[in-house]
């Protein structure tokens, strides 16, 4: 794996924290069965969402408007 930086001046904790974070989603990348569809996160996911009635006004309410009931 290489990596190149193409602007700045990285300090080497700063080129060995991102070189962390790459090399950890490559990992976690590889760890992925190659059929396995990709996980959802759940606030996207419809089917949480599905048994709920349309939001009540309040606080809240704006954050599930998008959806529908």
């Amino acid at each position: 794996m290489t990596i190149k930086v193409v602007r700045g001046n990285p300090t080497p904790e700063e080129l060995a924290a991102a070189l962390a974070v790459v090399r950890a989603r490559a990992a976690a990348a590889a760890a992925t069965p190659s059929g396995a569809p990709a996980p959802r996160d759940s606030w996207a996911d419809p089917a949480l969402l599905a048994g709920r009635r349309t939001p009540h006004p309040g606080p809240t309410a704006w954050a599930r408007s998008c959806w529908p009931s």
